[in-house]
């Protein structure tokens, strides 16, 4: 009888278990049996994809974006406000006037300042690559895997010092009483003046970008697919044709964005024109200092740098777009 009993309490208790249930109403199915959810693109997985692609890329991108307005747009548009200022009695004053601009391009030094920071920039990258070449030629075809990862070492270890103790270095080396005219006097040659001339200026651009064009260059000449050398050479091509008929064209790319790079770096600098050349030939650079230094002129130095960045921006857009043409 109790055994009955607890049978009938059991079906009473599925049975109002049964009932709250069938309040509850019943997931939507789909055709293959799985609950369905509302999916924002539809039915189409290309649509998904691509949903998919768009937030990965706004996520990824925002930081780069985000950075680059807050520390270059945002400073440049503020510059070039600040270009438009007056300055009277050695105070700023904010106003719209182009004054600034005109005294500038009319001033002969500011010409022949933009002309040699022009062709001083340019000559380094030249030489720059030039001398990179070899070594970095020989660090992708030559070397074993052991002796390049040596070289990349000593070629980042200049980078541990600061670039304006290097220069004092090279100051000693250059100097009329220096090393290098010390060697020089041992065969009744010299002094050589080095120091303050405008080849002290270019060994101090080569200090600054020598190793990394050379890592840039390395790093392309590794690239290089060497089934197309192969080829030359049992077509017939001599070695160092091939080098200028195969190598060169294939890392195009890379050599021209690290004389790019050298380019750059020279053409902003300020410490080798004016510790190692000696600030007799003023860049563009030393304008800007001169400019602040004299009556507080931050506007027409505000001037400079606007020429500057732009002339920086059309040689690196001529510069990218050639070095990724097509063929």
């Amino acid at each position: 009888m109790k055994q009955h009993l607890q049978r009938i309490n059991h079906r009473a208790a599925f049975k109002r278990y049964g009932d709250s249930m069938s309040t509850i109403p019943s997931p939507t199915l789909g055709k293959d049996g799985f609950r369905s959810e509302p999916d924002p693109c539809g039915s189409n997985p290309l649509a998904r994809a691509r949903w998919s692609r768009t937030g990965y890329a706004v996520v990824l991108t925002a930081p780069m974006a985000i950075c680059q307005i807050a520390l270059f747009l945002g400073p440049l548009v503020f510059l070039i406000g600040l270009s438009f200022w007056l300055v009277r009695n050695f105070q700023l004053m904010p106003a719209f006037d182009t004054v600034n601009w005109i005294r500038m391009f009319e001033q002969p030094h500011f010409r022949g300042s933009f002309l040699r920071t022009l062709v001083q920039a340019g000559a380094a990258a030249v030489i720059t690559s030039a001398v990179s070449f070899p070594a970095a030629y020989a660090m992708a075809f030559f070397l074993s895997a052991q002796r390049r990862r040596l070289v990349v070492f000593l070629l980042v270890t200049p980078f541990f010092t600061s670039y304006l103790v290097r220069v004092y270095a090279w100051q000693t080396f250059l100097s009329d009483q220096g090393i290098v005219n010390g060697a020089l006097g041992l065969f009744g040659v010299g002094p050589v003046p080095m120091l303050n001339t405008p080849f002290g200026t270019m060994v101090g651009y080569l200090t600054l970008s020598l190793p990394l064009v050379v890592l840039i260059q390395y790093m392309a000449l590794s690239m290089v697919d060497r089934n197309h050398i192969e080829a030359a050479h049992n077509l017939g091509c001599a070695p160092f044709r091939t080098v200028f008929k195969v190598t060169i064209p294939s890392a195009r790319a890379g050599l021209t964005i690290a004389a790019l790079f050298c380019f750059i770096f020279s053409f902003g600098d300020f410490i080798s024109p004016m510790y190692l050349g000696g600030g007799t030939a003023p860049t563009l650079s030393m304008l800007i200092i001169d400019a602040t230094k004299a009556g507080q002129q931050w506007p027409r130095a505000a001037v400079v740098s606007i020429v500057m960045i732009a002339t920086l921006m059309a040689v690196a857009i001529a510069a990218t777009t050639y070095a990724y043409r097509r063929r």
